[in-house]
């Protein structure tokens, strides 16, 4: 069933944490408001109190306020600043000429070109040339005239810095509370992959290396994580940060701004560009990097046979195709990123500044509609504040690509059908087992079991034998439920085992395999698997039981000994003697050995042996076995071949027959016999 697109599940990842995210957002759009009134307040400051001091001048009769200024005994006031109770005498222009100010009587214009001789100042514009009677102001008086604007000026970039602080307080919850979200949504996606690989059949975990499915788990989701951690929080930052910039630059200038606006649609449309070809290369790197890994696993775990057999060349060279596959396509996603981050934004840039000044140059050649100073540096400054967030969304194409597609092999994997695990517990069965007309194959082709049908009672112990292939650890893998059959019925004391859950079939299960897996930790750990059930002395008395507590208490820390990944640091046997107790301390009413002997010296198989005549009591126990020597005991033995049982009773019984047991049983005889001799 489809669930979507990747961006789409990705997207409802994120919702779980909408909360935060909701909150970290509007923080954002804060902060940037207030960072954005920079331009407009350094806009106030130069055209209404530094360039401002030009324009109008009222003399007025008297000094009632700070606005204020007396030049030769007289009282002046900008035009802007007279109050309804001031009286005023004349009127002068303050005009600017080069570096020198001029006071001319009357209200002139101000746009034109300027010029000045003899303190007769003539201006030129579109409707002809005026003059007007000025007077220089020096250097030392002129300044009379700009301290009235310093208490504004001041009080604005006071504004300004406390804005600042403020967006800074803003600015750390929001990437406090972003990057948390993150963490938290990829926290949960670990979780529910990891927990999904718990409910996938068995046949999965045959069919794929350990290292792509790792992969999957660490790397993929690693990718996702910088999504959600960089890249979604710098698109998202950017973009609010374009918005803000371009409602700014609306206020200040709004066919100005809507020429800019062609800036998004060319952004989106490289964005698909690099969408197209960076999630085909992506594609491949992500496969490659889980190849990678599953190869790096096989030949971590094979270095012995590969040394053994002096593979080391053709295993590098194995490793080093793959690594250049790799090497390849990094390369030339790498020259797709480089033609998008430095390039592309150069570009647009250098667009925009011949477009800005094509745009104000033109419009200079009307006298009247040349811009002002503030406005002109505040819509520069915008300019240059609305590139940084462009170069900041290009610049995560890339991780935004990898993201996607890792995302998409994250969620393929969460797609596979599974199983809910249901730990709910039932009674203990007694052990009675029954296979009735059961069919099987792995691959749904080449059936492996043919109408097997037996009857086990409980506290029985049984014995399969066979040649390799013959079916043995098939019947041990549906009992256990690994796998389903596609034909019969499996039932334990009458229950069907398709109506229990998985983990309620295997509640009463104890099974030891021939190869051991001790898992790092502590001896006792590994007989506990940390079920709080199964205590210390418990587990204890299960190692004493099998005998292992012969090497065990010779070594340092004695059952709390650690365990590396494996158990490589011991034997064979004792690995086996652990496995062995772990299967015991549970006290399962089914145990199953699985060729657990197959390695085992003959001291220990002794050992186990001797455990086993104990723990039989009560228990139904499943044997597969190649060493015939070690069931003999056993109340019922089936011996398969192609799938089907082809001989059963005891061994006195089959022996009598002499048929494929007997002739089995001989075999073993004359190699030990052999054996002896030498």
């Amino acid at each position: 069933m489809k669930k979507g697109s990747t961006e789409r599940r990705l997207f409802q990842y994120a919702l779980h944490f909408k909360k935060q995210i909701i909150i970290g957002i509007v923080f954002l759009i804060i902060a940037t408001a207030l960072e954005l009134a920079g331009p407009i307040i350094a806009k106030t400051i130069i055209d209404e109190h530094i360039v401002g001091v030009e324009g109008p001048w009222y003399q007025v009769s008297e000094n009632d306020d700070r606005n204020t200024v007396e030049y030769k005994d007289n009282y002046f006031k900008r035009a802007d600043r007279v109050d309804e109770d001031d009286e005023i005498v004349t009127t002068f222009t303050m005009l600017q000429i080069k570096r020198e100010y001029y006071l001319a009587d009357g209200e002139i214009p101000l746009t034109g070109e300027r010029n000045v001789e003899d303190n007769i100042i003539t201006i030129k514009s579109q409707i002809g040339e005026e003059s007007f009677n000025g007077e220089k102001i020096s250097i030392s008086t002129i300044y009379s005239f700009f301290q009235p604007e310093q208490r504004p000026i001041f009080l604005l970039l006071g504004l300004y810095v406390g804005l600042l602080l403020i967006a800074a307080v803003f600015q750390f919850y929001k990437t406090f509370l972003l990057q948390k979200a993150s963490n938290q949504i990829v926290k949960k996606m670990r979780n529910d992959i990891f927990e999904h690989t718990q409910r996938i059949p068995i046949n999965y975990y045959v069919d794929n290396p350990a290292g792509t499915i790792v992969a999957r788990v660490t790397n993929d989701t690693e990718a996702i994580r910088d999504l959600y951690e960089r890249v979604l929080s710098i698109i998202v930052t950017s973009a609010i940060y374009m918005a803000g910039i371009f409602v700014a630059l609306f206020i200040l200038n709004a066919k100005l701004a809507v020429w800019f606006l062609l800036l998004v649609p060319l952004i989106i449309m490289w964005m698909k560009f690099y969408k197209y070809y960076g999630t085909k290369y992506n594609k491949v790197i992500r496969a490659t990097i889980s190849e990678i890994n599953g190869k790096i696993s096989e030949a971590v775990q094979g270095m012995t046979i590969i040394q053994a057999f002096r593979r080391e060349k053709q295993t590098k060279e194995e490793f080093e195709e793959l690594n250049t596959r790799h090497f390849s396509y990094q390369r030339k996603l790498l020259k797709l990123s480089a033609l998008t981050q430095y390039n592309l934004v150069t570009v647009f840039r250098n667009l925009a500044f011949v477009g800005f000044i094509w745009y104000f140059g033109s419009a200079s050649f009307d006298l009247n509609s040349i811009i002002s100073i503030g406005m002109l540096y505040a819509i520069v400054d915008l300019l240059t504040r609305l590139f940084e967030p462009v170069s900041d969304i290009v610049n995560q194409l890339p991780l935004l690509e990898q993201a996607r597609v890792a995302g998409g092999r994250v969620f393929a994997l969460m797609d596979l059908e599974g199983e809910e695990v249901n730990p709910k517990e039932i009674e203990r069965y007694k052990g009675n087992v029954n296979f009735d007309h059961v069919t099987f194959a792995y691959d749904e082709e080449e059936y492996v079991l043919k109408d097997i049908s037996f009857s086990i009672k409980s506290g029985e112990t049984v014995a399969f034998v066979g040649h390799t292939g013959s079916g043995k650890s098939s019947i041990m893998n549906l009992l256990f439920r690994f796998y389903d059959p596609q034909k019969g019925n499996i039932t334990i004391d009458g229950h069907n085992t398709s109506n229990w859950s998985r983990q309620q079939v295997r509640s009463h299960m104890g099974i030891v395999l021939q190869d051991p897996f001790l898992f790092s930790g502590t001896i006792l750990s590994n007989i506990t698997m940390n079920d709080p059930k199964i205590s210390r002395e418990k587990a204890i008395e299960a190692l004493i039981t099998v005998g292992a507590d012969r090497f065990i208490e010779k070594l340092p820390k004695k059952y709390d000994e650690r365990v590396t990944e494996g158990g490589s640091t011991y034997s064979l046997g004792e690995r086996q003697l652990i496995s062995f107790a772990r299967a015991l301390a549970f006290d399962p009413a089914i145990l199953i050995l699985d060729e657990a002997t197959a390695n085992i010296d003959t001291e220990t198989e002794t050992v186990i042996q001797h455990a086993l005549e104990v723990l039989k009591q009560g228990r139904t126990t499943l044997v597969i076995a190649h060493r015939l020597s070690t069931i003999q005991q056993a109340n019922t033995i089936f011996v398969l071949e192609h799938g089907r049982i082809i001989e059963e009773g005891n061994h006195e019984s089959l022996i009598a027959e002499k048929g494929t047991y007997y002739q089995m049983y001989k075999m073993q005889q004359g190699i030990s016999q052999k054996g002896s001799i030498i």
